[in-house]
């Protein structure tokens, strides 16, 4: 029963992470970054609960929100590129992402020893659920809570005004400008709240496992992270 349990959790975590894709894709654009976002939110999660001490509630909304942020700061130049320079653009920026949490070192004292990301041996002690005792069950509870709550957000957005804005640009980028929509707030939105839903799946992947290090954030899983919308049918929310 661990096993399947365990399998689900991990299912949750990639759905997060192709829900993050998917609002990217929605407006034309083919992005490689989710893996960038989704070890920033995995490391700002784990610092601030195994680190500082904050409480899970509020290290994942913070840690979605940092990597939001950074989605829409690296959203304005990158976004100024099409197609396959896009794609090279989004990759530089994982993989800078990636060797700068390789290289990271920063551990603080805590009553449980040394703890923080320690270079290229990765950042262990992430242990939030261990040691408040949650089970595998109330694990996977959270991770498909989340899991849904996004889904229905999405849904929400899909049928609102932006996501019919993010539908016109992704199907026609000319015919959309020339029907006035403002092509670079609709394509930084989408990248935006994609790096935050991406940064919410890297916390939850980080307390999950308790232990991260750069090799899990390859850009193997930001093609997972596209192929699962594609596959999954972009028009299927």
């Amino acid at each position: 029963m661990d096993f399947y349990i365990g399998l689900l959790q991990v299912i949750g975590v990639h759905t997060l992470l192709g829900l993050s894709a998917w609002c990217v894709l929605h407006t034309g654009q083919v992005s490689l970054a989710q893996g960038g976002f989704f070890a920033i939110g995995a490391y700002v999660a784990g610092m601030l609960t195994a680190m500082v001490g904050w409480p899970l509630a509020w290290a994942l909304p913070t840690a979605a929100l940092f990597a939001g942020c950074i989605a829409i700061a690296i959203g304005f130049p990158a976004l100024r590129v099409k197609g396959l320079m896009l794609v090279v653009a989004t990759t530089a920026f994982a993989e800078i992402v990636r060797l700068v949490f390789f290289n990271l070192k920063w551990q603080v004292q805590t009553p449980n020893g040394m703890v923080g990301p320690d270079g290229g041996l990765g950042f262990g002690g992430i242990r939030y659920f261990p040691a408040n005792a949650w089970s595998g069950l109330e694990i996977l509870s959270l991770i498909w809570s989340v899991v849904a709550a996004v889904m229905l957000f999405l849904w929400l957005l899909d049928r609102s005004r932006i996501g019919t804005l993010w539908r016109a640009v992704g199907e026609d980028e000319v015919a959309a400008q020339s029907a006035g929509i403002n092509l670079t707030a609709a394509k930084v939105s989408a990248f935006g709240i994609g790096g935050a839903i991406a940064g919410m799946a890297g916390g939850i992947f980080s307390h999950n496992t308790t232990h991260i290090e750069h090799g899990n954030f390859t850009i193997l899983l930001a093609t997972f992270a596209i192929a699962y919308p594609i596959i999954g049918g972009l028009k299927s929310l």
